[in-house]
């Protein structure tokens, strides 16, 4: 079952870039990149802790299961 990260809907309904996103929870653009493009084999809870805390969202809100 694959796990599809719609990150880029939350970024843009809050008007905020990858970089900027990056910079609040203390990642590199790169790493942050690739988790939404949907490349990264795992994603720390700490690390989605923080995303969902800036964008003000649950984890459900960015990552999902495709069936």
């Amino acid at each position: 079952m694959p796990i599809i990260v719609d990150l880029d809907v939350m970024l843009a309904r809050r008007k905020m870039g990858v970089g900027e996103l990056a910079e609040r929870i203390g990642i590199t653009p790169t790493n942050l990149s690739v988790l939404k493009n949907g490349r990264a084999k795992a994603v720390r809870f700490t690390t989605l802790e923080a995303i969902c805390r800036e964008l003000d969202c649950q984890p459900g809100d960015i990552i999902r299961f495709e069936r």
